[in-house]
């Protein structure tokens, strides 16, 4: 073969391993930002300020759910955001106490930099006292949400 066509086929390969990791990836929730840091803790450090004070204090009229809030992090023109929206207020509908909220982060990028948000849609699981339980970076399916709303109780 040619060096055009192995440059082809190193290229399709690429594009192929990238594609499927990308959709292994998407919209599965992971740890916290605490769970994430590697820097092992040595001083007795003060306690974190929950997110939901920051979301309070950008979003006057948002409500934090009795059970859980799903927090989700969009953009005007992001398609999977919409399904996202979807997905979170059904599942806001289905399961009682738990609250949806969204948060466009063209409009409040000091939020999104303080609570470390890198990409949209970014949903953030939140327990009853506003503290950060997982989030997922993407699109999730409706039984992941289900799933992380379990460990929030």
């Amino acid at each position: 073969m040619s060096t055009g066509a192995w440059v082809v086929v190193a290229a399709v390969a690429l594009a192929l391993g990238l594609g499927c990791f990308r959709a292994l990836t998407d919209g599965r929730f992971r740890g916290t930002h605490r769970v994430r840091d590697v820097a092992p803790v040595v001083e007795p450090v003060e306690p974190v300020e929950a997110p939901w004070s920051h979301v309070a204090a950008a979003l006057p009229g948002a409500t934090l759910g009795e059970k859980a809030t799903l927090l989700q992090f969009s953009s005007a023109f992001c398609a999977p955001c919409r399904a996202t929206r979807r997905t979170l207020s059904e599942v806001a509908e289905l399961v009682p106490g738990v609250e949806h909220v969204e948060v466009d982060a063209e409009h409040h990028l000091e939020l999104v930099r303080r609570l470390g948000i890198l990409r949209t849609p970014t949903t953030v699981v939140l327990d009853r006292a506003g503290r950060e339980v997982t989030r997922a970076a993407g699109a999730p399916r409706k039984e992941q949400v289900l799933a992380a709303l379990g460990r929030a109780e």
